[in-house]
């Protein structure tokens, strides 16, 4: 299986995981995981597997160190 690793869902860019999951509660609990993180989540059945893809949108940028002159 060679999955897309982004893949467009409603018009919004998510990233696959990278994991192939055999059983879909595995995907699902990976899932929530990903949400306790504040990611968005979609399940996607494929070839007999299950993917798990995410996205996060960013709210805040932090920049570290002295700014060059």
């Amino acid at each position: 299986m060679n999955p897309p690793i982004a893949r467009f869902i409603d018009g919004e860019k998510f990233m696959w995981d990278g994991e192939v999951y055999d059983a879909r509660e595995a995907a699902e609990a990976k899932k929530r995981e990903y949400e306790a993180a504040q990611f968005e989540t979609d399940i996607v059945e494929a070839e007999g597997g299950y993917l798990v893809y995410s996205r996060r949108v960013v709210k805040e940028v932090v920049v570290e160190g002295t700014p060059p002159v």
